[in-house]
């Protein structure tokens, strides 16, 4: 907190700005939107890393804050003031950092994996500046940032023999789909073994663990289904000419944002206590893992088409 002090003194409305924009890199969407675009358009091996980390990676932080249970910074100390403007985006318990596991996991692994020297230079500056805007905005204490550092790091570097060549890939990623699985069932019974007590575990934060790790559940079941699917049948191709590429990005994003958006009202109201989040995710990475992907053998003729 001490340190938090600091860097408070020290704020001012151009640096508010800046981080508050640095800090969006960490967060839920900006992760489905990189991995989307890696796994689209760049690089499916490459894709297939930044999700399998990210899942893990979340699977263990959600699991950290609902055990560890640390308030928030102006919780642990009322008379600390934060950057308003990230207020909305610091939900659940304070340790270890959604946003600084979400960062080093994605830019960690486009790092390692791009050949592209301004890309990785790029992906490292993003580590660091995103756990220091976390800091600056006054919504994590160093501890938070520095263990949700530590864990993505150790991820990227355990994982990364899996996905050094398509070979690796092949004979490892099933085990991983499968330890996620048993992981994220496991993580899920403990959430709904856990009763709501007002003296260490209040109802908003165990509202948005339960989500999570229902989330989480849907989103690693689909993974199984969608990578042999698309192994063995759809088989997309990730080159496309520039404009192809962006359409296909927009389009997909966006579509996959009306699922995510439309799906959740009516799965919650039929399935209550979290399986309704649960189908969403499925249903969201099932279309993008094997839906969306059925359109680019035609935008993939765009460019040819002109020709």
């Amino acid at each position: 907190m001490g340190f938090l002090r600091l860097l408070e003194s020290v704020r001012v409305p151009a640096l508010d700005t800046l981080f508050s924009g640095i800090t969006y890199f960490g967060d839920e969407l900006a992760f489905l939107a990189l991995a989307l675009l890696l796994f689209w358009c760049v690089d499916k091996r490459t894709g297939y890393y930044v999700f399998v980390v990210g899942l893990f990676g979340t699977l263990a932080n959600q699991f950290l804050k609902i055990t560890c249970r640390i308030p928030r910074p102006w919780v642990l100390d009322p008379d600390f003031t934060i950057v308003e403007a990230a207020r909305a985006a610091a939900t659940g318990y304070s340790f270890p950092s959604g946003h600084t596991q979400n960062a080093v996991g994605t830019f960690g692994a486009i790092a390692l994996q791009t050949k592209q020297r301004w890309v990785r230079w790029a992906c490292i500056a993003l580590v660091l500046l995103v756990p220091v805007s976390r800091m600056y905005l006054g919504v994590h204490t160093p501890l938070d940032v520095g263990v949700a550092f530590l864990m993505a790091a150790a991820l990227l570097a355990l994982f990364y023999p899996v996905f050094r060549s398509e070979q690796s890939m092949a004979k490892g990623m099933l085990w991983l789909l499968g330890a996620a699985v048993l992981l994220a069932a496991a993580f899920t019974g403990y959430i709904s073994g856990l009763r709501v007590d007002a003296a260490s575990l209040d109802g908003s934060n165990f509202a948005h663990a339960q989500e999570n790790a229902y989330k989480l559940l849907g989103a690693v079941i689909s993974l199984l289904p969608v990578y042999f699917l698309e192994k063995r049948y759809v088989k997309f191709e990730t080159d496309a000419v520039w404009y192809a590429q962006i359409a296909k990005l927009v389009l997909g994003l966006g579509l996959a944002m009306a699922v995510k958006s439309v799906l959740k009202a009516p799965l919650n109201a039929l399935l209550p206590g979290g399986a309704g989040d649960a189908i969403r995710y499925f249903v969201l990475v099932l279309f993008a893992g094997c839906i969306w992907p059925l359109t680019f053998r035609w935008f993939g003729k765009w460019g040819k088409q002109r020709a």
